[in-house]
């Protein structure tokens, strides 16, 4: 069935599949724009440790949301999701097509389904979690919530401490999960969404992810981490390929300890990936070898 209306394509699949090279490919056939959905790729600062498509790569197509904002400025998921709305309508203006692509699940549903209604939490109750993270360090956060929410404990990013108390805040005030929050009613959008997952086995993926670490050295991460180590507590830097090397710059860790740690924690995050979006019946799963010939049939039909 030829569609009508506007729709948006969403590509995801776990980091360093190839999200971006066929997200390019589907801009140049439909002439379309490109929204990224990486919540790390949105600060100017972290470029390297992000892997930013290069400048070739974005001079191939429009691209929105790459390197807008600092990592001193104030931006959520909330924000994100009224901008790439408003980008959006402006893309649907001259083009029924766009291409939504990210490793970020929830910036992904952010954009297609809207945020839900999360409780208010008090003060006192955010106040205990940091004051855990403070004296107890992460890994509590992790016991914690691995304990009385694990189907949460699967989906976030676990080394992400804001994450971890978010989720135990919002158990400790509701009684519910955070999953029970992710999972209510979706918004009404105004356009159709297209979901192409990318997939590969788990020892390509992995051989994927080293490479890609051993590029972003070679590339200069670690000089990229020493310029951004003075802002090492903002939350954007809690970030896998940055807070390793702040432990080795704190001498916790030498640097190909920290160069094993980056690898070993981006393929946990890979596997967290793969768990929040093989939740997701809508997803239609490709080889990431899949020729994008393929791909863009699936899609017009």
């Amino acid at each position: 069935m030829k569609r009508d209306q506007p729709f948006l394509v969403c590509i995801v699949g776990p980091t360093a599949i190839g999200k971006t090279a066929l997200s390019i490919k589907l801009a140049s056939h439909f002439t379309t724009e490109i929204v990224s959905a990486d919540s790390r790729q949105f600060f100017k600062e972290m470029k390297i440790g992000t892997a930013v498509p290069a400048e070739e790569e974005l001079s191939q197509a429009k691209h929105h949301f790459i390197q807008h904002i600092s990592i001193q400025d104030n931006y959520n998921v909330g924000k994100f999701e009224n901008d790439a709305i408003a980008v959006l309508g402006d893309i649907f203006e001259s083009n029924s097509k766009a291409i939504l692509v990210g490793g970020s699940g929830l910036y992904h549903k952010a954009v297609t389904e809207g945020l839900v209604s999360f409780p208010e939490i008090p003060s006192g109750i955010r106040k205990k979690y940091n004051d855990i993270l403070d004296t107890e360090g992460i890994e509590r956060l992790q016991g914690l919530l691995l304990k009385k929410d694990p189907e949460t404990y699967r989906t976030i990013e676990i080394s992400n401490p804001r994450r971890l108390t978010r989720a135990l805040e919002v158990l400790e005030v509701s009684g519910k999960s955070f999953s029970h929050f992710q999972n209510q009613n979706k918004k009404k959008r105004q356009f159709e969404v297209v979901k192409i997952g990318l997939y590969a086995p788990r020892e390509v993926i992995y051989n994927r992810i080293e490479q890609r670490v051993d590029l972003m050295i070679g590339q200069g991460l670690v000089k990229e981490a020493k310029r951004l180590y003075p802002f090492r507590h903002f939350n954007a830097l809690q970030t896998v390929g940055y807070k390793e090397l702040f432990a080795y710059f704190d001498g916790e860790l030498n640097l190909d300890q920290a160069i094993s740690e980056i690898k070993k924690n981006t393929r946990r995050f890979a596997k967290r990936q793969l768990t929040w979006f093989k939740k997701d019946p809508d997803i239609q799963w490709f080889h990431f070898e899949t020729p994008s010939e393929e791909i863009i049939t699936h899609i017009k039909t």
